[in-house]
């Protein structure tokens, strides 16, 4: 049988931490029971692992009492890292045995999967340097600055890479679970849990969910009154070249330091901002797709749907009906 360890982290007041511990192991335990009930045996023994008796959480209106201490455990298969609270120092301070558990684990064969920001423990251990990870995209910026070495994607929901499975934020960890008990169970399985507890399967973005603000933890003045300018002349079509001309400086070195500083080339940056824009008028106007296509300073219908599509993963017209319940009515 194998061995299923879900980590129960110190130092958190964050009630969604609770809501990734029991979601895992209750999609876990039924695709166990599943199992069974067609003949055969469980697949994984399934237990909370932390390093204290009981954590609270959220000023003690709840607590987790780990079944085991992760310094009894020699050797599990798959690590579930729940998402955390704000990430700072603290909690690394707070959660080093976990970290250093946890890479250890990985060193001898198991896999990990981080929830949310529990991607930050993963960069935390090292493990994601180099590789594609996923997080909440609200935590885009202070995940970029803090670990550089990680190629951070958040448009996907979920990612999988030697070993290491990370995804989105919020409930998504629900697909990241389907998502897992395919890959060890079978599909009938990830499909048999996917209706019991009514999980969308097969959901690999969150790009529909991202609310683009643009990086702007860095500390580079003209990359930031570039990024002003961008989100100032929504309405106008914005050259590159005319951004360089502004700032008098190369392409090369113009893309090189916006790219460094946002995380984005300058236009991506520039698609960004006025998709972002469109959104928010799809979701709050009655307006047409021309309508909001112009006022973002797109001219061509057809481009204006394949890069609204390609940062979304929606065409327009989907984006509307989907969150604008009004042009219902």
């Amino acid at each position: 049988m194998k061995h299923l360890s879900i980590i129960v982290p110190d130092g958190q007041n964050n009630l969604t931490t609770i809501s990734c511990i029991t979601g895992a192991y209750e999609i876990f335990a039924t695709a166990n029971e599943y199992l069974e009930k067609t003949g055969k045996e469980k697949l994984f023994k399934i237990e909370l692992a932390g390093v204290s008796e009981k954590v609270g959480f959220h000023n003690g209106l709840l607590t987790v009492n780990p079944h085991i201490n992760i310094s009894a455990i020699t050797k599990t298969n798959l690590i579930i890292i729940p998402s955390f609270n704000y990430y700072d120092k603290k909690v690394v301070k707070e959660n080093k045995l976990l970290i250093d558990w946890i890479e250890k684990q990985y060193s001898k064969g198991a896999e990990v999967a981080s929830i949310c920001t529990g991607a930050f423990m993963l960069a935390a251990a090292g493990l994601l340097d180099g590789k594609i990870c996923s997080t909440h995209w609200v935590a885009e910026d202070n995940f970029r600055t803090m670990f550089p070495k990680v190629n951070l994607q958040t448009e996907k929901l979920i990612t999988d890479e030697k070993r290491i499975y990370t995804n989105g934020g919020g409930y998504s960890f629900l697909n990241l679970m389907i998502y897992l008990v395919e890959k060890y169970y079978d599909r009938q399985t990830a499909i048999y849990c996917a209706k019991v507890f009514q999980i969308e399967i097969d959901r690999q973005s969150q790009s529909a969910f991202t609310i683009f603000t643009g990086q702007k933890l860095h500390g580079d003045e003209m990359v930031r009154e570039a990024q002003a300018y961008i989100e100032s002349k929504l309405h106008e079509k914005i050259s590159v070249e005319d951004l360089c001309s502004m700032f008098s400086i190369g392409r090369r070195n113009f893309d090189r330091r916006f790219i460094k500083a946002t995380g984005n080339t300058p236009l991506e940056y520039v698609q960004r901002v006025k998709i972002e824009s469109a959104k928010k008028a799809f979701e709050i106007s009655r307006k047409t797709i021309n309508e909001v296509m112009y006022e973002v300073g797109y001219s061509d219908v057809k481009a204006f749907r394949e890069v609204f599509r390609k940062i979304t993963g929606m065409s327009p017209l989907e984006y509307r009906s989907k969150y604008n319940k009004r042009i219902l009515v």
